[in-house]
Parts: C-alpha cells; structure tokens; sequence
C-alpha cells in the first residue's frame, strides 16, 4: 500500500461509500435521490487520490460538505422523530480529509481546514437538525471524530518529517562521507607525490651529474669515471629500493604504525651530505640540539626538505658553489637553513625543475604546522629556511 497509495485509497474511498450507498434508501429524507448520491460522490470519491494531490482533494470534499449543508433535509414525523439521519456514512470523508490537510500539507492549512469544518457543523446542527437533543449529540459526536483524525494526522505528520529529516540527514552523511574519501584520495596522492619527486628528484641528479663527470673523466682519468659510475650504480640501487618500499605501502592493506613508518630521518642527513658531495656539490653539515627523539613525521620532513634543498642546489647552484645546511633544535621546534652560493636564480630555479619541488617542501611543512621560506640571498645564492614544530608527530609520514 506504501508503494501504491492510490490502492489504499480507494479502499477508504469503498469503506466509506459502499455504507453510504447502501443507507441511501432510509437516509433520504425529502432530499432528491439524485442530489444526495452526487453529494455523496463528491465526499467519498476524491479520496482515492487524497495522496496525490492533497489539498485539492480536501477542498473538493469541503464544497461537497457545504453542498449538503444547502441540500439535505430532516424532516421529523407526527411524533417528532426525525426521517433519515443527521449524519452520512460519507461525511467522515470530511475527517479523513482533515486527517490528510494536516499530516500532508501542514498544520496551518490544517487549522483553517478544521475551522471551516466548524463552522459547517454548527450551522448544520442549529439550521438542519434543530432539536436540542439531537444537536448535543451529534455536535458532540462530530467533535469527537474531528478531534481524533486532527490527533492522528498530527502524529503521522510527525512521523513523515521525522523521516524526511533523517534522509536529508542521510544524504548529506553521504554526500560528506564521498567528500572526505574524495580529500583523503587527494592527500594521499600529493604525499605519494611528495615521495616519489625526493626520491626521484634527487636520484635522477645526482645520477646526470656523475654521468656527466664521467664522460669528461672517461679519457683523461679512468679511475675517475670507474668512481662515478659506482656513484651512479649505488645511487640507482637506493632509489630503486625506496620505490619498492613506496609500492609496498601502497599495495599493503594493513595500516599498522611500523608499516608506515619511512626509514629517513636525522640520522641519515650526514649519508646525505655525503652523497651529494660525491655528486660534485661540497657540503658542509651542522648539527645542533637533541636530534635522536625526534617523531617519525618530523624526522622524515627534515631529511626531506634537506634532500630537495640540495638536490636544486646540485642542479642549479653551478660547478663552483658550496652549501651549508643548519639543522637546529630548540625546545619545541626544529630549524633547517640550506644556504648555496651558487648563481642560480628563482625563474630559472622553477623554470627547470616547474616548482614541484618547492611546492613538496611547503606542503610537508605546512601539514605539520611549520612554515617554509625560499629565495635568493642578499649576497648572492639561494636559501631554504623551514621551521617545524617537534611536537607534530600525528603528521603524515610519507
């Protein structure tokens, strides 16, 4: 019947119509046969579609009640007993379709509907029906009707905003639900992203920078170029084994702490600045504070914006620069300068490498809630100077 209102429509419409033709015989009075079937008709027979379209239903059942107040009569006999009664079997059309103005339309509507409905009995009782017995009750039976269907539209009306509310409730839980899949998506691409430009970044340069010292050194000095051809193998090695380690944690379903934990940190910045003064870059590495105790994701976020640093400066700083990285902890932040002296500038800094390198360092950054600044030195060079809190171990670790 939910699915097919009009099915339980019309069996209201029948209960209330079958009676009502049945009872048409004794219930006359001197009303005409046809006036009073009509009338009828128009009080039971727009209910099949009460739910469709409720408020016209309602209204058309209203006129049919005035309609019967203007054409029903009660006539009384020789000994005052009244011919037909007062009361239809379809007039409680009137209350099933003051139980649908206010469970389907609203309660507003649904007062007006019941005051006109008022008004239309006590004009019927005091115009039609006349004796005062009769009008005491049925004016009290009448009440009692309309009390109970205004009472169980109220609560069906409740019901059905209740369920309204909890499916707008539902879609926007879902709706927000796709959203923060959607972000989650987005961040774990940018820190898969992050990732795989350091590690890649920085192996691919040192990798061009060795193989061009090699092919120089190829003629002049072998051993050289035997030296930065072991560079450019080990280098490749370590690569190729962070982007397993990267496709293990993307492939791995467990989300266990020590599976996400990434293996850089503090503690691997001097392998780094060792690496890089292989590549041809001179490095000078100054270490201050408590390094050891440092969280997963602020460990990695350092090693990291030291690794691009250097790698822009290997890149771009030219043959004769040097770098100096400063990495100092105080109580509750870390500090990381990179300095070069090279002759590099910002266009042509984010014109080679197209800014993602830049953008990697600021995003680990600023998840954590630090800040990082970038750009050319006052007397030349180019600096990267990055604060991060210590206590921003819920960060991101890759």
């Amino acid at each position: 019947m939910r699915a097919h209102p009009v099915f339980g429509d019309s069996l209201i419409a029948g209960l209330l119509g079958l009676p009502d033709l049945a009872t048409t015989a004794n219930s006359l009075g001197d009303t005409p046969r046809g006036v009073y079937l009509l009338v009828g008709l128009f009080l039971w027979g727009p209910l099949i579609f009460r739910r469709a379209r409720p408020k016209l239903v309602c209204n058309i059942i209203l006129i049919a009640g005035f309609a019967q107040l203007v054409t029903h009569n009660v006539t009384y006999d020789e000994y005052g007993f009244m011919n037909g009664v007062p009361i239809r079997p379809a007039d409680f059309a009137l209350g099933v379709a003051l139980y649908t103005m206010v469970a389907y339309v609203g309660r507003r509507q649904g007062v007006i509907y019941a005051a006109w409905l008022l008004l239309g009995t006590v004009l019927w009782e005091i115009w039609r029906v006349q004796q005062p017995a009769a009008i005491a009750l049925s004016f009290f039976m009448v009440v009692c009707v309309f009390g109970f269907c205004w009472a169980v539209g109220e609560f069906v009306g409740a019901r059905r905003a209740l369920n309204v509310e909890l499916m707008e409730r539902l879609k926007l839980l879902e709706v927000e639900r796709d959203q923060q899949a959607r972000i989650a998506v987005a961040e774990e691409r940018s820190r898969i992203a992050r990732e795989l430009h350091d590690v890649v970044a920085h192996a691919v340069s040192v990798m061009v920078v060795q193989a061009d010292g090699a092919s120089y050194a190829l003629q002049s000095d072998p051993q050289m170029a035997q030296m930065a051809l072991t560079t450019i193998s080990d280098t490749g090695r370590q690569a190729l084994g962070e982007l397993r380690r990267l496709l293990g944690l993307m492939r791995n379903e467990s989300d266990s702490e020590t599976d996400r934990v990434p293996q850089p940190d503090t503690g691997a910045l001097p392998q780094l600045a060792e690496q890089v003064r292989s590549a041809g870059l001179p490095v000078t590495l100054t270490l201050r504070g408590d390094l050891n105790e440092l969280p997963a994701g602020v460990g990695l976020s350092v090693y990291r914006i030291v690794q691009e640093a250097l790698t822009n400066s290997l890149k771009h700083a030219g043959g004769s620069a040097s770098a100096d990285v400063f990495v100092t902890r105080t109580d509750d932040q870390i500090s990381v300068v990179v300095d070069d002296n090279g002759f590099g500038t910002p266009r042509e800094l984010s014109g080679l490498s197209g800014g993602n390198g830049l953008i990697g360092m600021r995003e680990r950054a600023g998840v954590l809630g630090g800040s990082l600044e970038a750009g050319p030195r006052p007397g030349g060079g180019w600096r990267v100077h990055a604060v991060l809190p210590v206590g921003a171990a819920a960060g991101p670790l890759v």
